[in-house]
């Protein structure tokens, strides 16, 4: 089996690449702007902004597996640059699946609770009402729409507040905020579930897993939600990390987290108040537990205190 993996640079796809997981199932293939790869791993350049060369790509590489990892993810920025987020989060999968569903290829999408209107009292079933409220959310949208319309096998996976040991994320800013100062004010009316990249990826495995193995693959094509369980708030997150921190050594004292409302911190984009996503079906369909969030930040904030 040959597998696409684009996005190797991001969160997601160094987790994927560390993992070994994909390399194991096949000849593995990391696709990113710069066409660089780590060792071991062949490397190749796509821009998903680019559908051309986006095309050509595939109809070089050939892959029975392709891993979407890659996304616009500024969310802010995306208010002002609308176009661009929709080549890549909403043009490029429909790419994607128009080709995979040409060449019988699986599609492995990552999609985001953004597309929903967040305000929800329960969490998010797959099949709920969309209605995302940016430029965002709206460019995620599309991406599902157009891959959902494509002839390809698909998984939409959405997931939700997605760190890890790596990148840009509420983790890293908060470790280092709180290694600089004695107080911080933190976001206390938004809820949602953080998920780490770990998770995705071994969920994501043992769905690809499942997917290929089945004699009518596309009866398990679809969308799922792909998070941890629990929810919590912002400021319970940020809690909880130096909480963590202290226990694990990485932070010498723990800082004051004040709570404020969304108000309170202004930004170009509206964040959904509401982000839990139901992901029952999952579990369920691929038999694949997921534990609570809590679960997940311990073992990354052991892992960054480990030497």
């Amino acid at each position: 089996m040959k597998i696409l993996l684009l996005g190797a640079h991001g969160q997601l796809g160094q987790t994927f690449i560390a993992h070994g997981g994909l390399a194991s199932r096949g000849a593995l293939v990391a696709a990113s702007r710069d066409g660089r790869a780590p060792e071991g791993i062949r490397g190749v350049q796509a821009d998903l902004a680019d559908q051309d060369a986006l095309l050509a790509v595939l109809d070089t590489e050939r892959p029975d597996l392709i891993v979407n990892a890659a996304a616009y993810t500024a969310v802010d920025k995306a208010e002002a640059d609308e176009a661009m987020a929709t080549a890549v989060n909403g043009d490029a999968p429909g790419t994607l699946g128009r080709w995979a569903g040409a060449h019988g290829a699986l599609v492995v999408h990552y999609s985001t609770d953004y597309v929903f209107a967040g305000d929800a009292q329960s969490p998010y079933e797959p099949d709920a009402d969309t209605g995302p409220q940016g430029a965002y959310g709206r460019s995620k949208l599309a991406g599902e729409r157009g891959l959902e319309a494509s002839a390809a096998d698909h998984l939409i996976l959405r997931t939700a507040w997605v760190y890890s040991p790596v990148g840009h994320n509420f983790l890293k800013t908060m470790l280092r905020l709180g290694a600089e100062r004695d107080e911080l004010k933190v976001v206390a009316d938004q809820r949602g579930t953080p998920t780490t990249t770990a998770l995705i990826v071994e969920g994501s495995l043992t769905a690809i897993d499942r997917c290929m193995a089945a004699s009518d693959r596309s009866s398990l094509t679809g969308t799922y939600h792909l998070t941890a369980s629990g929810e919590t708030t912002w400021h319970g997150f940020a809690d909880a990390i130096f909480d963590e921190a202290i226990v694990a050594g990485l932070l010498a004292r723990r800082p004051v987290v004040r709570p404020i409302g969304t108000a309170d911190f202004p930004t170009p984009a509206r964040r959904p108040a509401y982000s839990v996503l139901d992901n029952r079906s999952f579990a369920q369909t691929f038999r694949h537990d997921l534990p609570d969030w809590r679960a997940g930040l311990h073992d990354i904030v052991h892992s960054l205190a480990s030497p």
